[in-house]
């Protein structure tokens, strides 16, 4: 059998390969065991990690003094049980409750016979003039993300909302709103197969094509974060018709063609051979044991876990969101997706080309690169006006190499000084330093509720400065 990694990894990486090996099945036989234990047992143990986290970490307290600065104690209180309750809620539904809000599911049926769960809420005015606004979530991801920020005129389909539009928010694939196909069931193998490329000719069309046929509506605005943005890009680089169907595309955090990883040794084994993820993790989701752990771990410690994964793969350090909004967003930051669309991020990270998931696995083909796997031809099929909203510091966007690969004279971006991947949607100053970029790009009036901060504003056109 042809493994194709052997004869590129040095001495000093074979044995944090191995390591690799021995920790994801020592993780899924431990949450086998964890499984069977009595609830009582489950509860010690948690218990336990909770006095564990006091003693490695200095305590301050269960929620940042920053935060609760100049709040009355009722508020106080109110602010701490808003922030468990989103963390504890179980579906987008429940979170929209919350806030007073109602979120409908509407069921999409691709033409490849998955179901897809698309979440809307409705515009106030059901004459069928509002304008349609449509957002689309990230890697790893669900809806959830749009609505977990605390503060409530920090999540944008409720801004949105509240500014007059019809909101609708997509999902993946594959993800736990949209684990159902007509055929096949999520123990299938065939039910994984799938990466960015059937993101961009099934599910963002069809879920794109059914909101405007529910609505009536002739176009709408298409809002995409990280892989969200990408699964468009693709889309519309393939789909002419589409292109006439979105009338505004704002991508935040884009992700198209990233550098690699942060860690030297993981980054090198991802780029010497992809395929590596599924002699890992097999050929269906990743990471199927992540919501359980998520369940059971203390929140404080979950916070922390996934501050010192994202460092070690991307070198995030979270600064921009503070503990509480960790605390309820972490939470729903996990949703399965396919191996598979992971080992194509690291396709396209290897080749440093936005392209098509390459099949080729053969030895034959390694050595002769007989075929060539086509990249999206992004530059000259997209037709749709772009804008892009960055962090200066996020390291899985490459900027200029971004507005390369995208049409001239239809791409503008705006950058957000000392802002990381996850801070333009979680960070503590979202209202002031992204909402405003999105409002004006929506042709909305600046309001008192939202203001543009001209000083903490960078504007670039297809990668070069302004002033």
């Amino acid at each position: 059998m042809y493994i194709p990694f052997i004869g590129r990894l040095s001495l000093t990486e074979w044995p944090v390969l191995v390591l690799s090996f021995l920790a994801t099945y020592l993780e899924f036989v431990i949450s086998i065991v964890t499984k069977l234990l009595p609830d009582v047992v489950v509860e010690a143990v948690t218990s336990t990690l909770k006095g564990l986290h006091g003693l490695l970490f200095k305590r301050r307290g269960e929620t940042s003094r920053a935060t609760l600065n100049g709040m009355k104690i009722r508020d106080q209180v109110e602010f701490i049980e808003l922030r468990d309750n989103i963390r504890n809620t179980q579906s987008i539904v429940e979170i929209g409750k919350l806030f007073g809000y109602d979120i409908d599911n509407h069921i999409v049926e691709t033409e490849d016979g998955y179901l897809l769960n698309l979440h809307r809420i409705k515009p106030k005015q059901l004459d069928g003039s509002a304008p349609v606004v449509y957002l689309h979530h990230g890697l790893l991801m669900c809806s959830d993300i749009w609505c977990v920020n605390i503060k409530k005129d920090r999540n944008i389909p409720f801004l949105l909302h509240e500014l007059g539009f019809d909101v609708w928010m997509g999902n993946n694939r594959g993800n736990k709103y949209s684990s159902k196909h007509i055929h096949l069931k999520p123990n299938d193998v065939e039910f994984w197969d799938f990466a960015i490329d059937e993101f961009a000719i099934y599910d963002i069309p069809d879920s794109i094509r059914y909101a405007l046929q529910y609505t009536g509506a002739k176009d709408l605005t298409y809002i995409g974060f990280s892989q969200g943005s990408a699964q468009a890009f693709a889309a519309l680089s393939m789909n002419p018709t589409l292109n006439s169907k979105i009338n505004l595309f704002i991508a935040l955090s884009p992700a198209m063609t990233p550098n690699g990883l942060h860690h030297r040794v993981v980054d090198t084994l991802i780029k010497s051979s992809p395929s590596i993820m599924y002699l890992i993790f097999g050929k269906k989701t990743l990471l199927p044991t992540a919501s359980f752990w998520q369940q059971i771990c203390y929140p404080p410690l979950f916070s922390k876990v996934i501050d010192y994964c994202v460092a070690f793969l991307f070198n995030w350090q979270n600064e921009n969101i503070t503990f509480d909004q960790k605390i309820a967003s972490f939470a729903h930051l996990y949703s399965p997706t396919s191996v598979k669309s992971v080992v194509h991020w690291f396709q396209i990270i290897r080749n440093s080309s936005f392209q098509m998931f390459d099949e080729g696995v053969s030895l034959t083909n390694a050595l002769s690169k007989a075929f060539r796997t086509p990249s999206f031809p992004t530059r000259t099929n997209i037709k749709v006006p772009i804008k892009l909203i960055y962090g200066t510091i996020d390291s899985l966007v490459d900027i200029n190499k971004m507005t390369d690969l995208l049409p001239e004279g239809l791409t503008e971006c705006v950058a957000v000084p000392n802002h990381e991947h996850l801070d333009l949607i979680w960070g503590d100053h979202i209202e002031e330093l992204v909402f405003p970029h999105i409002l004006r790009f929506l042709n909305v009036p600046e309001s008192n509720d939202v203001e543009l901060i001209e000083e903490n504003e960078k504007v670039t056109v297809n990668g070069h400065s302004s002033p």
